[in-house]
């Protein structure tokens, strides 16, 4: 089974729209656990727009009440975002290159060269039992470093299968199964996440063809999709594929 992780940035989103707390994101984060999401992720950034950094403590206080659940953190490993994932112990941290004004997560780490400093980031995190991700391009051009970064696993960035889906679904998997293939064979400690416009319409063809993947961390389709189903039954309807 797939673990599902909602990304609740958008909820946060709309809060903010008002400057208010409606809604109150713990509320809807609580909501979500409850009918049935393995964890919830968030990625606040430097500007804030979507989630805050101070709904990271309450977020961290929420899920500790529920069994089984766990809680992704999302973000650029800047020495104030280390300072804030260290205070506040999530399960998981994982490390994005986004700079500060980006719009969404759109690349993954260059292995290469930024292998020193992500294995620098990622130990100091392990040493304060934090699980650490960090987002990869679907190629297998400088995973070898991934021996030097040690991180406990990687999220493979969906971007480019999600957008080649539709027109060719053969050809948007081919890389993703090129990726998980290599890292099954040289690295077969490190597990497997995916993320970023995975929906309703392709989430299952790719979990078919990558069968290991840990969790999926699914934010701006799902929190679409409760406009039509409602929360509840939009979150049956991503568990059905996750549970397969």
């Amino acid at each position: 089974m797939t673990a599902l992780s909602v990304n609740v940035n958008k909820f946060a989103l709309v809060r903010n729209a008002r400057g208010a707390d409606l809604p109150n994101l713990v509320d809807l984060s609580s909501k979500c656990l409850t009918y049935g999401a393995d964890g919830i992720t968030v990625h606040p950034r430097p500007d804030e727009r979507h989630a805050k950094f101070s709904d990271l403590e309450l977020l961290k206080n929420l899920i500790s009440n529920f069994e089984n659940k766990e809680f992704n953190i999302e973000g650029y490993p800047s020495d104030f975002f280390i300072n804030k994932i260290i205070k506040v112990k999530p399960d998981q941290v994982t490390l994005v290159p986004d700079p500060p004004g980006a719009l969404t997560s759109s690349f993954g780490w260059d292995c290469q060269e930024n292998k020193n400093f992500l294995h620098d980031t990622v130990s100091e995190f392990q040493q304060n039992k934090i699980r650490v991700s960090i987002f990869i391009n679907p190629s297998i051009k400088g995973l070898e470093n991934l021996e030097i970064i040690n991180s406990d696993r990687v999220e493979l960035y969906t971007y480019d299968f999600a957008h080649i889906f539709k027109e060719n679904s053969d050809k948007s998997i081919k890389s993703y199964i090129d990726v998980s293939n290599f890292l099954r064979k040289e690295f077969p400690k490190i597990e497997l996440n995916a993320g970023h416009d995975l929906n309703l319409d392709n989430l299952q063809f790719f979990l078919d063809n990558i069968k290991d993947i840990k969790e999926v961390s699914i934010g701006h389709a799902l929190i679409c999709d409760t406009f039509e189903f409602g929360l509840e039954e939009t979150i049956k309807k991503y568990l059905s594929l996750t549970k397969n």
